[in-house]
């Protein structure tokens, strides 16, 4: 900071302090840094740790979330394929532009200042992917209802009389409501086991 003589009105003189303006990336440059997914992936992991990270961290989270899988998952190609072409552009990529502060010999990197005014879009492409996963996806509690109007239906028909089911033995029913209950819990056990929950 370098100061400044200020003359007043009362003709006095005052020391301003010319504070510098925080540099601004433009619209087009944010938008080139983040058009790859692999720079968005690490640019979200430097948010969500503070301070230096390792390299090696950064480089098995972002293959992690490439691959859908979990660090402990991974291959050694997976974690390849993702370390070297973060090493050699990505990463150098960030630092040229002030986004983060990348010592390449020692494998540590630093999110700046200027990377806060990349987490707006970071936020809105979350949102957007848990948006679309929710709509791709029905809740589980959709399968429960269904299964349970469908068992609904059986029990009342039974009563009733209907004709095809009258003819089954209350034991075929009472399993297949038991087994379509049991096969909807199965599935989302090993779907959520899937996810890493």
């Amino acid at each position: 900071m370098s100061a400044t003589e200020v003359q007043a009105d009362n003709g006095s003189t005052c020391i301003a302090s010319d504070v510098s303006p925080k540099p601004e990336l433009s619209k087009d440059k944010i938008f080139h840094l983040l058009q790859t997914p692999r720079r968005r992936h690490v640019l979200r992991y430097l948010k969500d740790n503070d301070g230096v990270v390792e390299m090696r961290d950064l480089a098995e989270q972002v293959a992690a979330w490439e691959n859908e899988t979990t660090v402990q998952a991974l291959t050694s190609d997976e974690r390849q394929r993702v370390y070297i072409p973060l090493y050699q552009s990505h990463l150098p990529k960030l630092d040229e532009e002030g986004v983060i502060e990348y010592n390449q010999s020692r494998g540590t990197i630093e999110r700046t200042e200027l990377a806060d005014q990349l987490d707006r879009y970071l936020t809105v492409e979350t949102q957007t992917e848990d948006d679309e996963e929710s709509i791709q996806q029905p809740s589980w509690e959709s399968y429960y209802l269904g299964v349970s109007v469908l068992s609904t239906i059986l029990l009342v028909g039974t009563v009733l009389g209907a004709p095809i089911l009258a003819a089954l033995p209350g034991v075929a029913i009472g399993g297949s409501i038991v087994a379509m209950f049991s096969l909807v819990t199965l599935a989302q056990a090993m779907s959520e086991r899937a996810r890493g929950r």
